[in-house]
C-alpha cells in the first residue's frame, strides 16, 4: 500500500513530529491514549493498519478474524485490535499469535486490551506490542472477534484499514490514509525546524534567545 521510501522515511521521524502534523493536516488527534504502551520492548513500528474487532460472547471460539489477518495481510502490516470496552483483564494477543505474525512479516501489534506470554515473546522473537494492559486472562469464553478491516476504536482514535500506524517509545499515532503523504512532508518540516531550534538554543544558550525565529515551542 505504502512504498518502501515512505515507510523509511517514517521511521526516521518522532511520533510527536507525526502527531502534531496530523493535528495540523488532518484537522483532529491522531494519537492514542497513553495507556497504550509498549509491552515487549521499545522497538519503534510503521505500517499499514490491519483492523479486527472483537465482542462480547459466552461461546468459545477461537478469534477467527484475528487469525486470518495474521496469515493474509500484506508483509509489514500492523494488527490493530479494537476489543469492546476496552477490557484489560484478558489479553487478546499472546505467543501462539505472535509465532504467526513473525512468520508473516508483520511489523507489530496495537491493542485495546491485554497482551500475554510477555516472557516468552521477549525470549523467542522480540515481537513488538503495544497493549492497554498486561494479563494472564484469555478471551476465550468471554470475547469473540466480529469482523476484519472494519474501522475500529483503539485508544480513544478510529482506525480505518489501510491507515498508517506509527508506535514509539512516546505513543501511537494514526495516520488517515488519505492525508499520508502530506502529513508525511510536514513532519519532515516540523523536525528539520526543531533541529534548527536546537541549534540556536545551544548558541544562544538560552531558550527565548532559540526560539525567537519561529516564536513556538
Amino acid at each position: 500500500m505504502y512504498s518502501k521510501e515512505v515507510i523509511e522515511k517514517f521511521y526516521t521521524i518522532a511520533s510527536a513530529s507525526v502527531a502534531d502534523a496530523v493535528d495540523q493536516i488532518a484537522g483532529k488527534t491522531g494519537y492514542m491514549s497513553y495507556e497504550i504502551k509498549p509491552r515487549i520492548n521499545d522497538k519503534k513500528i510503521v505500517g499499514p493498519a490491519v483492523t479486527v474487532k472483537e465482542i462480547p460472547t459466552e461461546e468459545k471460539l477461537p478469534p477467527i478474524h484475528a487469525l486470518e489477518a495474521i496469515d493474509e495481510s500484506p508483509e509489514g502490516s500492523i494488527i490493530v485490535i479494537e476489543l469492546a470496552e476496552s477490557d484489560c483483564n484478558v489479553a487478546v494477543w499472546g505467543g501462539l499469535m505472535t509465532a504467526g505474525a513473525v512468520v508473516n512479516n508483520m511489523a507489530g501489534a496495537v491493542l485495546d486490551a491485554g497482551v500475554r506470554d510477555v516472557t516468552e515473546i521477549r525470549r523467542d522473537f522480540g515481537f513488538p506490542v503495544y497493549a492497554r494492559s498486561v494479563s494472564p486472562g484469555t478471551t476465550v469464553g468471554r470475547y469473540k472477534t466480529e469482523a476484519l478491516n472494519v474501522p475500529v476504536v483503539c485508544g480513544g482514535i478510529t482506525v480505518h484499514p489501510g491507515d498508517l500506524i506509527l508506535a514509539d517509545l512516546d505513543g501511537v499515532v494514526v495516520v488517515p490514509k488519505e492525508h499520508v503523504q502530506k502529513v508525511l512532508e510536514t513532519a519532515v518540516e516540523i523536525e528539520q525546524r526543531e533541529a534548527e531550534q536546537t541549534r540556536l538554543i545551544k548558541e544562544a544558550k538560552s531558550l527565548r534567545k532559540g526560539l525567537e525565529k519561529y516564536k513556538r515551542i
